[in-house]
């Protein structure tokens, strides 16, 4: 019995310590504010240029080979090269990494499997069984991550972009031009989203196109229809002469609006998510006190 044990603990540890790396917990309500609200810091000193992302780490270099064949696959698909375009990610090095985890996940089963064959014999179904289950997540499990984290940016920059179009409204509202509301507005905000729309911005400037030609083609390449949207808007106002003031200041309203209808559905599927664990305590101490009784009735009979 030792080795079973011993076995399952293991496994059990290590799902935890899995569990943990690819959902951390959430940092304490004290801290996220903290870091909202403290000032910023001065910028650091430009680092050297180091390789692009394609020559560097080992995952991609092990799977290097693999992502010839996957390309000829058609991966990855559009949402998904959308989604790392989101991340700044090059699809090669997704690419890698799925091939490494899915032949990780097929030889995974390997080990354990050796193990107990030295006192059971677990036949030839379940190893092969649990190698093709282990590839298929480990292949699926990439794609998986980069949806989750491409999700949670562009959240994030549909809150700046209510933000920004409140900024470009005011400039508006004080007798500035298009050109000169969108790009005086976008240098007030920080973070990635506006770091995102004023290299938009500055590369329209520098190209010499129009700057809502830019920003359709950002709301293009992140998947979100608000910009694309805002583009439209500002065109007709750049194009045509379209006054645009009223449409901003209501497409910025809606925009909360819409937010913030996400965020208490988010509340409260988080809180019925809640409920569950205190449900499985519940019927395992029924079934923990219900146990010894039902033993002596079918004992009985």
């Amino acid at each position: 019995m030792i080795t079973p044990v011993a076995l399952g603990a293991g496994c059990g540890i290590g799902l935890w310590a899995l569990a943990v790396f690819l959902f951390p917990p959430r940092p304490a309500l004290g801290t996220v504010l903290t870091r909202a609200t403290a000032p910023p810091t001065p910028a650091p000193p430009e680092p050297a240029p180091i390789p692009a992302a394609d020559d560097t780490g080992r995952v991609a270099r092990l799977g290097r080979p693999a992502v010839a064949p996957l390309r000829a696959l058609g991966l990855p698909g559009p949402r998904l090269g959308r989604d790392l375009a989101v991340l700044g990610r090059p699809p090669s090095t997704h690419l890698a990494e799925k091939a490494v985890l899915a032949v990780t996940g097929l030889l995974l089963p390997a080990l354990p499997t050796a193990v107990l064959a030295a006192g059971l014999d677990p036949g030839l179904g379940f190893p092969v069984i649990a190698a093709l289950v282990s590839a298929g997540l480990g292949f699926v499990l990439p794609d998986l991550r980069a949806r989750a984290a491409a999700t949670r940016l562009r959240v994030g920059f549909r809150h700046a972009l209510s933000a920004y179009l409140d900024l470009v409204w005011i400039a508006l509202s004080g007798g500035a031009g298009v050109d000169s509301a969108l790009g005086d507005s976008v240098t007030v905000g920080r973070g990635w989203a506006f770091d995102r729309l004023r290299r938009a911005l500055d590369t329209a400037r520098l190209t010499r196109t129009t700057p809502w030609t830019a920003l359709r083609r950002l709301g293009e390449e992140l998947d979100i229809t608000e910009l694309t949207e805002l583009a439209a808007s500002v065109s007709l106002a750049g194009t045509e002469g379209a006054k645009v003031r009223a449409s901003l200041a209501a497409k910025a309203h809606a925009l909360r609006t819409h937010q913030t209808t996400d965020a208490e559905a988010r509340a409260h599927a988080a809180t019925e998510r809640m409920s569950l664990p205190v449900m499985a305590l519940f019927l395992g101490f029924l079934a923990f006190i219900a146990y010894p009784a039902l033993t002596q009735v079918l004992n009985g009979l």
